[in-house]
């Protein structure tokens, strides 16, 4: 039992780098976005239910006896300005920051889905009550973000075609 345990304390470290990934893009994208308020809001709201994750995951960290890992937030982080970096380059930054976006939160429904079902095997009903509450929240941003792609697209490309227009952000 305690290597069962040991593997959900893994991934739950795993998870909270991820979060703080998760942490960075959605500050990024949102500091960036000018021209689409809408998405603009949408991301603020999910970056409040991402810090909200994070503390979430620590406690049950925490509460399993481990610590966070500072070497997965740091790399997570490390990646996400990557990703921010290399989005700032395209001109059709905001399109191509909505797909990485919703495969990132699909990303992260894998992610709970897993912990749920390791929680539940190992008997951790506090971890899988958490990963419970989380994950109504990443499918619901997922959501978001598909039904809103088209709609977006569309209206990047109206300004992308409209001189002296800025699209990117």
């Amino acid at each position: 039992m305690a290597e069962l345990r040991e593997n959900l304390l893994d991934w739950l470290r795993d998870a909270h780098a991820m979060e703080q990934q998760a942490e960075q893009m959605l500050r990024a994208q949102a500091s960036r976005i000018e021209h689409y308020p809408i998405v603009k809001a949408r991301i603020e709201q999910h970056l409040d239910e991402t810090l909200g994750q994070q503390a979430l995951l620590k406690a049950c960290i925490e509460r399993l006896g481990g610590s966070t890992s500072v070497m997965k937030d740091t790399l997570g982080r490390m990646m996400a300005f990557g990703q921010a970096a290399g989005g700032m380059a395209n001109s059709d930054e905001i399109v191509k920051g909505a797909i990485a976006s919703y495969v990132f939160e699909n990303l992260e429904i894998a992610t709970y889905t897993s912990l749920i079902a390791a929680a539940k095997t190992v008997g951790d009903v506090e971890t899988q009550r958490t990963c419970e509450q989380i994950l109504p929240q990443e499918q619901a941003m997922a959501a978001w973000i598909l039904e809103h792609l088209p709609e977006l697209t569309e209206e990047f490309l109206v300004r992308d075609a409209t001189p002296d227009v800025e699209a990117k952000r």
